[in-house]
């Protein structure tokens, strides 16, 4: 098996980052869970709509940066593939949620990068902590993303089934991805560090839902 370089795994991440940032960069391996629906929305519940899928996206952006930090310096070599195959699948996510603010004539956050580069440290130091640790940070991080999911989709128009469909299908990943770090090994974090991931995630929605 080749042995990369640190130049080969920087190139590797840049790679991985643009993938993650730039609009129509992740194409979804899986079909749209909306594609059968139609949806029409008055322009105030659009805008608010618009501003859920806004969060979400940038969410998944996170988790990108998350699962990219880990694999870079996760220890064992089967707990570097899990992070590499969760990050696969919360593309599916990332293009699900740019399709529906196109649709909604909106745009994905502008502080992204600065979401991608934090989350990515994040993840990096997470992985250095150990593998236990590293698989709790993403079980963690999925419990805390599937209760913004939750309470989004009690947020919407009671006929937004587009939008629905893709909160619902996201949430049940989400708490799969939950239980199968948890089933490999993650343990559960120190009460400080479960307090600070959700401080930063309270201002990384309410930001994202605006810019």
């Amino acid at each position: 098996m080749r042995q990369f370089s640190g130049v080969d795994k920087l190139i590797h991440s840049f790679d991985q980052a643009l993938r993650s940032l730039v609009p129509g960069a992740t194409s979804a391996q899986r079909e749209n869970p909306a594609k059968s629906e139609d949806t029409q929305l008055m322009v105030s519940d659009a805008r608010h709509v618009a501003g859920l899928m806004r969060v979400n996206h940038t969410g998944e952006v996170c988790a990108q940066a998350l699962y990219h930090g880990q694999a870079m310096t996760a220890k064992l070599p089967n707990v570097r593939r899990e992070m590499q195959q969760a990050a696969v699948e919360e593309q599916d996510h990332l293009a699900w949620c740019e399709d529906r603010l196109k649709e909604l004539d909106s745009h994905t956050s502008l502080l992204n990068p600065v979401w991608y580069s934090l989350s990515f440290g994040m993840g990096a130091l997470a992985g250095i902590a150990g593998d236990k640790y590293s698989l709790g940070f993403v079980a963690e991080t999925e419990r805390q993303v599937s209760l913004h999911l939750e309470d989004h989709i009690r947020q919407l128009p009671e006929h937004d089934e587009r939008s629905r469909k893709i909160l619902l299908q996201m949430n049940e990943d989400e708490l799969h991805h939950r239980d199968t770090a948890l089933n490999a090994g993650g343990v559960d974090l120190p009460a400080p560090v479960r307090i600070a991931m959700t401080g930063i995630s309270k201002i990384m929605t309410k930001t994202s839902y605006y810019i």
